[in-house]
């Protein structure tokens, strides 16, 4: 979907059409960016930057709160298209999914008429403008979709994809972030072509596991199948503080009342986890991360409350101020793995 939550905020409020609407937290609370029009993004806004910048690059933005209940029923909307068209749907977030139509018998079996069908059918339903990108595997659909946009329809055809992926400069590559790019350019390497100049034995031993996956896109290979249903990985939640915070007690005591949240999100779906993360974002927005994996899985707070502390101590929090905190479960089960059923002594 294009510009997806500042889409709704337009089409709910005509008078913000054809404005630079932001949609996150106030400019004077230190909020972030969630999402912008494109009338915003003409002045250089996008999404994760403070709502203190982007009111700095665009002072007449129009600053609104997101309605994630609304969002999360024009995605269900936007899927239920989907679904006339494939059962094959892979939801990345509210607003993208992968489509695997390669079996469809619907206009002809050709994705690219199916594409257009799928945007025309959501354009109705909901008065929202998708872009879609169309290939042969995962990655060069997903590098195809931003390609056009807005409303965009991009198709790599097989013969297209080296020649598409030669000339992409590394920065676009879907799955290498900015640390990486700068990393890559360090070595010389700027564009696809240059990528695929390296053996797989460099590209991991300078990028790890990774290597072998900038390997194998670099020569548009991407076997990943489009999966229509996904186990949870982790569960997790966060505070961004109004003020940085300096007291250690006070970051414990937020990191505690997170931790007793995750674990009621544990509970409620009957979930089991080994291991506990606390992220902490400095006021520089530089951040880090402690994990701890448990010998026994846990649902419950006393298990993993001695654990905080210790991880906090792992981390600068307190010599350096603080501007988020937050707190994950993963290793995710739906057995009480390693532990042992216990019952009470009657003696």
């Amino acid at each position: 979907m294009d510009a997806f939550y500042a889409s709704v905020e337009q089409r709910d409020f005509p008078e913000l059409r054809g404005k630079p609407v932001i949609v996150g937290g106030a400019p004077d609370k230190r909020g972030v960016v969630a999402a912008c029009s494109y009338e915003a993004r003409k002045f250089g806004i996008h999404s994760a930057m403070p709502s203190s910048r982007a009111y700095r690059l665009c002072p007449q933005a129009i600053f609104q709160r997101p309605r994630f209940e609304i969002y999360r029923q024009v995605s269900t909307e936007i899927r239920e298209v989907f679904a006339r068209y494939t059962e094959l749907i892979e939801p990345l977030s509210l607003d993208e999914a992968y489509l695997d139509v390669s079996d469809s018998e619907l206009h002809q079996g050709s994705a690219t008429l199916i594409a257009r069908s799928i945007k025309r059918d959501i354009r109705e339903k909901t008065a929202l403008i998708a872009s879609a990108g169309v290939s042969y595997n995962k990655f060069l659909a997903k590098m195809a979709s931003d390609m056009d946009k807005p409303d965009g329809l991009y198709v790599i055809r097989p013969e297209q994809g080296p020649d598409f992926i030669e000339q992409l400069a590394i920065g676009k590559f879907y799955g290498i972030g900015k640390a990486t790019e700068a990393k890559m350019k360090a070595l010389d390497i700027h564009s696809g072509k240059e990528l695929r100049e390296w053996s797989l034995e460099n590209l991991v031993s300078r990028f790890g596991k990774s290597g072998n996956y900038y390997y194998q896109i670099a020569r548009g290979v991407d076997e990943r199948q489009v999966v229509s249903s996904r186990e949870r990985k982790s569960i997790g939640t966060e505070t961004t503080f109004e003020h940085d915070l300096d007291d250690k007690q006070e970051m414990l005591k937020i990191l505690n009342e997170l931790a007793a949240k995750v674990i009621q999100y544990l509970v409620k779906r009957k979930l089991y986890a080994k291991t506990l993360t606390i992220k902490v974002k400095y006021a520089d927005f530089t951040q880090v991360t402690r994990s701890q994996t448990m010998d026994d899985a846990f649902d419950e707070f006393e298990r993993i409350h001695p654990a905080i502390p210790l991880l906090l101590d792992k981390t600068e929090a307190g010599e350096k101020k603080v501007r988020l905190l937050g707190v994950t479960a993963s290793n995710l089960s739906s057995q009480a793995v390693g532990r042992e059923k216990s019952q009470i002594n009657l003696i």
